[in-house]
């Protein structure tokens, strides 16, 4: 890349503006904005999710302090806090969602040959959501129960590269199972999750589109045993068993056989029971598979420590939502960053790397080396590292 680029510049070519403007046009983002376009805005926020700036008026301040850059860097309008809160209000959200949607598909088609912990060929997928807490007070309209509000970030994980595919924010309110309904199925796919989502008529819905599934049984679930297959103790496999439902509500959501394994996770001395549709699979193989979907609460865990979407810049959903989808969209983008300048760094000691140079004009490949080399070079001593991740 350029070395006359500043980072935050070189990060920016990366994306698709062509789709960007496609984006803004179809929910008309610039109609009578005169100074200040979409991608101004676009440009503040995801400038607020990499350096972690506070408030309107920090974002407001810090840019400001490189006022002979930003024109080089895409900005077009000035920058001041108020017209950044009005456009955050007004300016539709789903603009944000939209180009986000085009950043997944293209950290996917890059990540699509990742190796991988298990040896599948099929398709492998982690749902689940984060509660995002919120002020009552301030954020009315996202009641959750009497003294608090909150937001729900359902996610659909990639476990191949770990990529969020698909993302739906609703109210604290709505129970995770209900997101079944909207969940984008793909043929001979498998979807782990947890025992949050047993409902028998959507796991049979899934299972009707030739998807699998692999799910944590609930202590109360009550079946009958068909037969049972032989178990393998060395890999924690007490019982591989063929059963049907007993009771005659879940029977009649889901007639069909389902496979039942019971492992054993020594490490833990804990007992996990599994339901899934796949027959085909060794019984080690679907424990494991359960085990992969801890992939998706590592993501919820490294987006809220890294990213701003725990204080907002505006109270209304829209501004919430569009906060929301440009933290998934920077995410994308260090991770699209990672693959294509071939960065072999940890994620978060990336984003670390970025965040204190994102004015410097310098390539991010040379930038990030001296970087590494810097932290290797640097003497050990006794004192425990207090950053571990």
């Amino acid at each position: 890349m350029n070395s006359g680029h500043t980072v935050f510049r070189q990060l920016l070519q990366l994306l698709p503006r062509h789709e960007f403007d496609l984006c803004v046009r179809r929910y008309r983002g610039n109609y009578r904005a005169k100074s200040f376009s979409t991608f101004d805005q676009f440009l503040c926020l995801a400038y607020a999710q990499m350096t972690g700036r506070e408030s309107l008026r920090d974002i407001e301040t810090c840019l400001n302090s490189h006022q002979e850059k930003l024109y080089h860097i895409g900005f077009r309008g000035s920058v001041s806090r108020s017209t950044l809160a009005d456009a955050n209000e007004r300016r539709d959200w789903r603009i944000f969602q939209d180009f986000g949607q085009i950043l997944i598909r293209m950290a996917q088609r890059l990540y699509q040959d990742e190796p991988f912990a298990l040896e599948l060929n099929q398709p492998l997928y982690a749902f689940d959501s984060t509660t995002i807490d919120l002020c009552l007070s301030l954020f009315p309209w996202a009641e959750f129960r009497k003294t608090k509000a909150a937001v729900k970030m359902h996610t659909l994980i990639d476990l191949r590269g770990t990529i969020p595919t698909f993302v739906t924010i609703t109210t604290g309110k709505v129970h995770d199972v209900r997101m079944l309904d909207t969940l984008p199925v793909k043929e001979d796919a498998i979807y782990t999750m947890d025992r949050a989502y047993i409902d028998f008529t959507r796991l049979y819905a899934l299972h009707q589109q030739d998807a699998y599934f692999v799910v944590r049984a609930k202590d109360n679930f009550r079946f009958k045993r068909l037969y049972s297959s032989p178990k393998d103790k060395d890999a924690g496999i007490r019982a591989d068993q063929t059963v049907v439902l007993t009771t005659y509500k879940s029977k009649k959501d889901y007639p069909d056989k389902l496979r039942q394994v019971s492992y054993v996770d020594n490490k833990r001395n804990k007992r996990l029971v599994f339901l899934t549709n796949n027959f085909a699979l060794p019984a080690p193989v679907i424990a494991e598979i359960y085990k992969q979907r801890w992939q998706v609460e590592l993501f919820f865990k490294w987006v809220k420590q890294h990213l701003r979407i725990k204080t907002f810049y505006g109270t209304s959903i829209n501004a919430v939502k569009s906060q929301i989808w440009v933290a998934l969209s920077i995410y994308l983008l260090v991770v699209i960053a990672k693959k294509r300048l071939g960065i072999s760094c940890q994620l978060y000691t990336f984003l670390q790397i970025l965040e204190v140079n994102l004015f410097e004009k310098k390539p991010i490949p040379s930038m990030v080396a001296d970087a590494l080399k810097q932290i290797t070079d640097t003497p050990s001593d006794n004192q425990l590292n207090l950053f571990t991740y």
